[in-house]
């Protein structure tokens, strides 16, 4: 089979061809052994190995990078390449996929893994009552079918020139069937590393395991353990002390003190991370486009950029589409800081002024209370009232986000656009943040369903260009940053050359790809 990246298929017109697994050259100073301790943030009392739950990099990383697989895997490069299936075809329309499992392979207790467990895994996030983010890319499959006991095949509703991409979503990870309950309590995956233990909020610690079907090519360290920090303060005390040697997200205030520490050093990858500020479309007064065109004009980008990122990053546009896409729009009219177009716009609302209530916390982004009043006092002079509630961090994600009208938050962003955009901008979608639907603009959910089956290259990047200047101009989200992904390691720690850009912590794949030097 030809292995092809999606660039290169989607350039070449072969859409309905062959992608096949590829990987990234070892490097030759990789070795096993050692224990990699990793402070991070985004932990919480609630946490599970539901996959489905998985929300921020605690347990992304303990989960599909650590102790489960998917189908497939985003390499560092960007490029796809098979993890628990080897190869994939399409039929000529996208619509029938066809992958090839890998054989071989057990889960931690011993469990064979096979096309039963690949049905029975993806079939929980559309059970009833799932909430998983990942269900619109399983509903969109209308028939599973085992060809064989390491073959399955997936039929679409319509076509999908990304689809193989979507399987490797964090939530959609491969658990044993038959066995699904005990796996969730349990933590029972084919991953590289075995639970021994996990306190939710606390700290979670793996072992290796022998004989894995990735050996000589990943999974490096002979113990993992991941501390939660939340605290930004304590995450970088804990790098200093030697207490952990490695953090996601550091205070950038704090980082020329990490610089002149000479046994660590920053990793900083720039990709399609976006800052963002969420209001509720179906609540007013964010339902009137004019409000939130008002918001739009009423936020100084470079400010934020300049004060909350250090420079760490680049204005962005409102879109989720980020430089690290194929179809970013980056020639489109960028928004600018114009209090007077803001108060043009509240007029059209019928406003002089408005009082807005702005939720806030450290578990958005760090920074995101100083950028919400840094929004407060730029919002003033249109006469737009901001008051920025401090919200705790701990229960953000569930009592703050998709709760209050208006809100901080963030996204890693996604390796494709239909990604990103279906699972944060389609109609009535669990993450749907803004809840932007048909009513705001059905010019756009049209063309989302329509671009993600069209093959032709030229005509999908008109569509995605047309969708994020849809979003610019009347959408929900206020999105005025993308932040590079900036990280610490500590020396002894080594990792390759090409760190993942879709994710924190190397796609969350840390565990997996970095070694001690």
């Amino acid at each position: 089979m030809t292995k092809l990246s999606r660039r290169s298929l989607l350039r070449t017109g072969a859409a309905a061809g062959v992608l096949a697994a590829s990987g990234l050259p070892l490097r030759a100073q990789a070795k096993r052994g050692g224990r990699l301790r990793v402070g991070l943030n985004g932990a919480n009392s609630s946490d599970s190995w539901d996959a489905r739950t998985h929300a921020d990099v605690f347990m992304i990383s303990a989960g599909h990078g650590t102790v489960f697989d998917c189908l497939t895997e985003v390499a560092a490069d960007g490029a796809l390449k098979g993890e628990l299936a080897t190869d994939w075809e399409a039929s000529p329309d996208a619509k029938v996929w066809t992958f090839n499992l890998r054989q071989g392979v057990t889960f931690h207790n011993g469990k064979s893994f096979g096309a039963d467990d690949v049905i029975e895994s993806l079939q929980l996030h559309v059970a009833e009552g799932s909430k998983s983010a990942a269900g619109p890319i399983v509903s969109r499959i209308t028939e599973m079918k085992k060809l064989g006991e390491h073959q399955v095949q997936f039929v679409l509703g319509s076509g999908n020139a990304d689809f193989p991409y979507l399987l490797a979503d964090y939530h959609l990870v491969i658990y044993p069937a038959g066995q699904i309950e005990e796996s969730l309590q349990q933590g029972i995956g084919t991953g590289l590393y075995r639970v021994a233990s996990f306190e939710p909020g606390v700290r979670f610690l793996g072992t290796r395991v022998d004989s894995h079907y990735k050996d000589g090519e990943a999974g490096w360290f002979d113990e993992v353990e991941f501390i939660a920090i939340n605290d930004n303060t304590a995450r970088t005390n804990a790098l200093l002390t030697g207490q952990v040697d490695s953090i996601n997200r550091i205070d950038r205030k704090t980082e020329g003190l990490l610089k002149a520490n000479p046994m660590l050093r920053i990793q900083e990858v720039s990709g399609n991370e976006h800052y963002t500020f969420p209001m509720l479309t179906d609540v007013a007064p964010f339902d009137d486009v004019n409000v939130r065109r008002a918001l739009k004009y009423a936020v100084n980008r470079q400010e934020m950029v300049d004060k909350i990122l250090l420079g760490h990053g680049r204005i962005a546009n409102d879109s989720p589409v980020g430089p690290a896409n194929q179809f970013f729009a980056g020639d489109l009219e960028q928004l600018s800081y114009d209090p007077d177009k803001a108060k043009f716009y509240l007029k059209e609302a019928g406003y002089d002024s408005i009082d807005l209530d702005l939720s806030a916390s450290s578990a958005a982004f760090d920074g995101a209370v100083d950028a919400a009043q840094l929004y407060q006092a730029s919002a003033r002079p249109a006469g737009i009232n901001i008051n920025v509630v401090q919200e705790p961090a701990d229960g953000y994600w569930s009592n703050v986000w998709i709760k209050k009208p208006w809100c901080a938050s963030y996204w890693g962003g996604r390796a494709t656009e239909d990604w990103m955009l279906s699972s944060a901008y389609e109609e009535g979608v669990p993450w749907n943040d803004s809840q932007w639907d048909s009513k705001d603009s059905a010019r756009f959910q049209t063309l989302l369903v329509e671009a993600r089956a069209e093959l032709d290259t030229v005509k999908r990047r008109e569509m995605y260009t047309e969708m994020q200047m849809i979003l610019r101009d009347d959408g929900g989200v206020i999105i005025p940053m993308f932040a590079n992904f900036v990280q610490a390691l500590n020396n002894k720690v080594a990792a390759p050359e090409t760190v993942g850009n879709y994710f924190q912590m190397d796609n969350c794949r840390m565990t997996e790809r970095w070694w001690m030097a």
